[in-house]
């Protein structure tokens, strides 16, 4: 990166950005205080470390087959620091339970606790990130079409009594790390074809989510949140645990509602949903993912949909209830690109949102003359967004998105190629 050709660009569009009123030095500091939680399972295609085959099933499925998945914990810890060093900012991790570590002692899902996740805890402490959580209920014997909504109480219980031990593990990672752990429930429950009893499975499915959720932990170091889905492999025609009925879960119950942007029909956007739910929940989880014709868990790149997501969290400025995350998981590329790509897209949606001329267009919808609006929230797509970009990237020691490509060859070529 040339500095002398950034920091040029970067005081001419300061200076334009100034005569809109907009502060730009301002919006780099707001977003590197919003931390974004990156997903573990993109590094090694959601295989997690309990069996050496790693078969995924319940709807979840990676395709592609680059070279250099991480094949262990070390690896893919190193992976996930190699990619963090090219993120600005602070961030956190999101860890699901397949990645214990037994250290010759494997148990079972159900038998988990805060010690088959220390090196996972001491490395974050290390690096000064938070953590989050999520039970995996999903790539298990125990797992057939059902698993909290099963009939089979057998079945049922060993879901509850896993989910239970997630909810200890996340309450001992926030306490560890002085900073709360989303633990988050997701199942794939559901019917390849049409139901004859919708019902059923649900009454099922909130009463063993009362018996996962009822050990009260401090919220101050554990929050819970429930994840909906629109439907998954071998659960095309009926899913259990819908939006729908999760939502009265959470607001029933407060909990945290998570929301994501892969979850739901081809035209349902969750940046629509936010400003809906909020009032009605303790707060949100974001899984942010980018659909390809269904729920294809794509890796996010800035576009239409991802801006609309970071306009509605600017403008409702609730970044201590609202936790962003990503969740996707590509093999068909360079993982740690995946990763990088991705986070570093969030943060540019951010701050694009944070350099929008709200004011003008807030003053303008006030008074009903909505084309002043429509005007200035096009003004604001050729405003010199990218320049400020670089400097941000410049101040935190980070590639500008012309070098990112450089760094991550080469430690693909050092690294990756040599697994």
């Amino acid at each position: 990166m040339n500095e002398k050709n950034i920091n040029s660009a970067y005081a001419l569009a300061c200076e334009r950005y100034n005569e809109l009123g907009i502060d730009a030095k301002a919006a780099i500091k707001k977003v590197l205080g919003i931390p974004i939680s990156m997903h573990c399972w993109q590094g090694d295609d959601v295989r997690g470390f309990e069996n050496a085959d790693g078969d995924l099933t319940g709807g979840i499925q990676t395709t592609g087959n680059f070279m250099g998945r991480a094949r262990n914990a070390d690896e893919l810890r190193g992976d996930i620091e190699f990619a963090l060093s090219m993120i600005p900012g602070r961030h956190r991790l999101n860890v699901h339970a397949c990645y214990a570590e037994f250290n010759g002692k494997k148990v079972d899902r159900d038998q988990l606790g805060p010690e088959h996740f220390k090196n996972w805890i001491d490395w974050a402490k290390d690096k000064g990130l938070g953590m989050d959580f999520n039970p995996t209920i999903f790539s298990h014997p125990m797992f057939t079409e059902f698993s909290l909504s099963s009939r089979n109480k057998k079945i049922r219980d060993f879901w509850i009594r896993h989910t239970q031990c997630t909810r200890r593990i996340a309450a001992a990672i926030g306490k560890a790390l002085g900073s709360p752990c989303v633990n988050n429930v997701w199942i794939p429950d559901g019917f390849k074809d049409i139901p004859a009893d919708r019902s059923t499975p649900r009454k099922i499915l909130s009463d063993a989510l009362d018996e996962c959720f009822a050990e009260k932990l401090n919220p101050k170091y554990m929050l819970d949140s429930v994840e909906s889905k629109l439907f998954g492999i071998g659960a095309e025609s009926y899913t259990v645990g819908s939006h729908e009925f999760y939502m009265g879960y959470a607001v029933k119950n407060q909990t945290l509602l998570t929301l994501d942007s892969g979850h739901y029909h081809p035209t349902e956007v969750i940046s629509d949903k936010l400003s809906a739910v909020l009032p009605f929940v303790p707060g949100i989880l974001l899984h942010v993912s980018r659909g390809v014709r269904w729920d294809s868990d794509h890796v996010v790149i800035v576009n239409d949909e991802l801006i609309a997501i970071a306009q509605e969290l600017v403008r409702l400025n609730e970044f201590k209830r609202i936790h962003i995350g990503l969740d996707y998981f590509d093999a068909s590329i360079n993982r740690i690109a995946a990763w990088t790509i991705g986070m570093r897209a969030m943060q540019k949606a951010l701050l694009q949102a944070f350099l929008e001329p709200r004011k003008q267009m807030l003053d303008a919808e006030k008074k009903g003359d909505y084309a002043p609006r429509m005007i200035w929230g096009e003004a604001a797509k050729t405003l010199p967004f990218g320049a400020i970009w670089d400097k941000l990237c410049l101040d935190n020691d980070c590639p500008t998105d012309t070098d990112l490509l450089c760094d991550v060859k080469k430690y693909e070529n050092n690294v990756l190629a040599k697994r």
